[in-house]
């Protein structure tokens, strides 16, 4: 049996892989393929209906908040995000907390001035920086509220005077949140909502409209909310796949379920972590990631062993991100506790055999 740690394109529910297999061939008994259907069209309308509709019934978004299906992964919104909200002579607050928000400072400094008001690169991003200032002229604050790489996670969100604005890639549908707290989020949908190739985008249209610079026709948030996610042709399939995880979310229970079973989940792993001397945790116990766990080896001539011994037990996706090393479990939505078990089981075996 195959275990899916991978960190994205991550693990899909079984029963929206089937149905999505189904749509390839026979698009709603139509005849059709999903990938040959007319965007324009009534079958595909419908999807699109259904996967904004479910967007704000999931997260109990307000009517303020509008929800698009934009072209694209979320390394696009680190340059769409201040040309739409960034005035010239104005600046915005970033907190730096890994690779990600690194890349979201680099592009938002293309279009006016950026302030980075708390990092934790003094310590290797093993933390959330807490208790920091943020201007109250700020345009918006930027938080990335899940580090996939580094394997931190925002528990908790401090009440700022300025617009929030989150990159939610990695743990977007993961837990229960007051969404409307937040003026702009976005995420990529390979996580816990769907295939690469589309980006989620939730967006308080109350923000929008106030800078002074000239933003391109597709690049504006106001003509993909004009015009229903449709300004351009959508990513019709990974738009229905999105759509069919979201339903799955729904049957499950919604956010209190998924947030019970990775809580369930990260309470397995990192207890096993915790046991094991041989092993190494590498995050801030407070600030450790339910999705994305990371940790390493306290000898590292044994770390190509360690990551043998799981392909051989079908355990795929642990090796680290290239940039940090070591090792990462990814353990989003769909990922069964059996899974996770079956992990923890290696890992003792290991470190019993190895320690």
């Amino acid at each position: 049996m195959v275990h899916n740690f991978n960190a994205g394109p991550s693990i899909l529910p079984q029963e929206v892989l089937q149905q999505a297999s189904e749509a390839i061939l026979n698009f709603n008994n139509s005849g059709l393929s999903i990938l040959e259907i007319g965007h324009r069209t009534p079958l595909f309308q419908d999807v699109l209906d259904e996967a904004r509709s479910l967007v704000k019934e999931i997260m109990a978004l307000n009517d303020t908040h509008e929800v698009l299906f934009l072209h694209g992964g979320a390394s696009t919104q680190f340059m769409q995000v201040p040309y739409n909200l960034l005035n010239d002579g104005a600046t915005a607050a970033y907190v730096d907390t890994g690779i990600w928000g690194v890349k979201a400072v680099k592009e938002a400094k293309l279009f006016g001035n950026v302030e980075v008001v708390a990092s934790s690169k003094d310590q290797n991003y093993n933390y959330i920086p807490k208790g920091f200032e943020v201007p109250k002229d700020a345009a918006y604050i930027h938080i990335t509220t899940n580090n996939t790489v580094e394997g931190t996670q925002y528990q908790q969100f401090p009440g700022w005077d300025v617009p929030l604005v989150a990159d939610m890639s990695s743990d977007i549908f993961s837990r229960q949140l007051n969404f409307n707290q937040f003026d702009l989020i976005y995420a990529g949908a390979q996580k816990n909502m769907g295939p690469a190739g589309v980006n989620l985008l939730v967006v308080n249209t109350e923000i929008l409209g106030k800078t002074n610079q000239q933003i391109p026709t597709l690049l504006d948030y106001r003509n993909h909310i004009k015009e229903g996610s449709m300004l351009n042709t959508p990513p019709v399939f990974a738009i229905l796949v999105s759509m069919l995880t979201l339903r799955w979310i729904k049957k499950m229970g919604g956010l209190a379920a998924m947030e019970a079973l990775n809580d369930q989940k990260a309470e397995l792993f990192y207890n096993t972590l915790d046991a094991l001397p041989i092993f190494n945790p590498v995050v801030a116990k407070e600030d450790r990631s339910k999705m994305n766990a990371t940790f390493n080896i306290y000898n590292a001539e044994k770390e190509k062993l360690f990551l043998d011994v799981c392909k051989a037990e079908g355990l795929y996706g642990v090796k680290g991100h290239r940039s940090v090393g070591g090792f990462r479990v990814s353990m989003y939505n769909a990922l069964p506790v059996s899974s996770v078990e079956v992990l923890c089981a290696v890992m003792r075996d290991f470190a019993e055999k190895h320690g």
